[in-house]
């Protein structure tokens, strides 16, 4: 995401294309929901009532999606989506897998550079497939491999190497993907980073070798909320990890937020709400609720500069009370690591092991 002194992050500039059109234009702003009230869904007449049951949650749950979408712009339809039409045009040998380089289409004529991780050897049982997203980094993709720069970051390599099918793509303007924001129908990089990902998610379903009902997400920093992000809209994303990831908006820099309001983010914080805290119409207590009752994992550490972790720990035990509602109490789970912006290896050993576990109860 934003701002950071080690260069993985990057202050972007704060600019904004309008939308170009082929979207549905968002409706007039409704009263806003009190977000920090997360068990409260308000009905039609705008009338409040509490969170009682998973029916109840179910509505709520909608209310945080709209909300999200009042600050992205609507996730595009995909009842018509065009061929993968999937092209690998280089591979390199790891022991037990392989790495091939390829690009496929998202929408239109836009193709999406990634690296795809295949093992080697069949199994009779199907293989799960993980969508790795990685930081803030001229890099793109190829930050979160074996030869990356930082090892620290190596995720997509250390999960291929535990036998799962993992698929690295690149966020736009970064690696090699050549994306223009003044031309596209997006409101927000941050929407158009969500549709690709689930683009990543149907090809992961369309490899033989993978199993479906056992679809992952992980990434740090701009990966971190990504894969939050993209796991809210998806629900065939079963485990999320997310390694400094998020905070409250209010415990973003102490509540200044122009950090999320680059053409790469979601500029609506700024041009519709004025860099308010209060009245973004999301916060990330509601999205850690609306992954529920789906597994998740937060790395937040306790000297990140970036998503301050006192704002995680408020917000957690307000997730968990949906988790609880749900019946997954244990499938929400905090570290809080004794390091900077970070994803130091006990941790990332824990969180696959949490993936593993999760994937070994969807199919038990």
């Amino acid at each position: 995401m934003a701002a950071s002194q080690k260069g993985e992050m990057i202050r972007p500039l704060i600019t904004f294309s309008m939308l170009a059109g082929g979207l549905p234009k968002l409706a007039a702003e409704p009263s806003r929901i009190d977000d920090s009230q997360l068990l409260v869904y308000h009905d039609s007449t705008g009338k409040k009532h509490p969170v009682k049951t998973p029916a109840d949650w179910a509505k709520r749950r909608q209310q945080i999606l709209e909300g999200m979408q009042r600050a992205m712009g609507k996730l595009p339809s995909r009842d018509v989506l065009p061929p993968l039409d999937m092209h690998s045009h280089s591979q390199v040998d790891f022991n037990g897998f392989t790495r091939s380089t390829i690009d496929f289409i998202t929408e239109k004529n836009d193709r999406l550079p990634a690296l795809l991780y295949r093992p080697k050897t069949k199994l009779l049982a199907k293989r799960t497939g993980i969508l790795a997203l990685p930081p803030t980094s001229s890099l793109g993709k190829y930050r979160i491999t074996k030869e990356g720069g930082i090892p620290n970051r190596a995720y997509a390599y250390e999960l291929a190497k535990r036998g799962h099918v993992v698929i690295a793509p690149d966020y736009p303007t970064f690696g090699d993907y050549k994306y223009d924001f003044e031309s596209d129908d997006y409101i927000s990089g941050t929407m158009k980073g969500i549709f690709n990902h689930m683009r990543c998610v149907d090809l992961l379903q369309s490899l033989p070798e993978v199993d479906p009902s056992r679809i992952g997400a992980i990434g740090h920093s701009l990966g971190g909320h990504n894969a939050m992000f993209v796991g809210v809209f998806d629900n065939r994303i079963k485990v999320t990890v997310s390694s400094c990831g998020w905070t409250p908006f209010h415990d973003y820099y102490g509540g200044k937020i122009d950090g999320w309001t680059s053409n790469r983010y979601m500029p609506l914080i700024k041009t519709r709400y004025g860099l308010d805290p209060d009245l973004v119409p999301f916060d990330f207590h509601e999205v850690v609720a609306a992954l529920a009752p789906r597994a998740f994992f937060s790395s937040s550490p306790l000297n990140d500069s970036n998503f301050a972790v006192h704002g995680v720990k408020k917000a957690i035990p307000k997730a968990h009370e949906v988790y609880r509602l749900l019946g997954q109490a244990n499938a929400m789970q905090l570290r809080t690591p004794d390091c900077e912006h970070d994803f130091p290896p006990a941790i990332r050993q824990e969180s696959y092991h949490f993936i593993d576990q999760a994937f070994d109860q969807a199919r038990n």
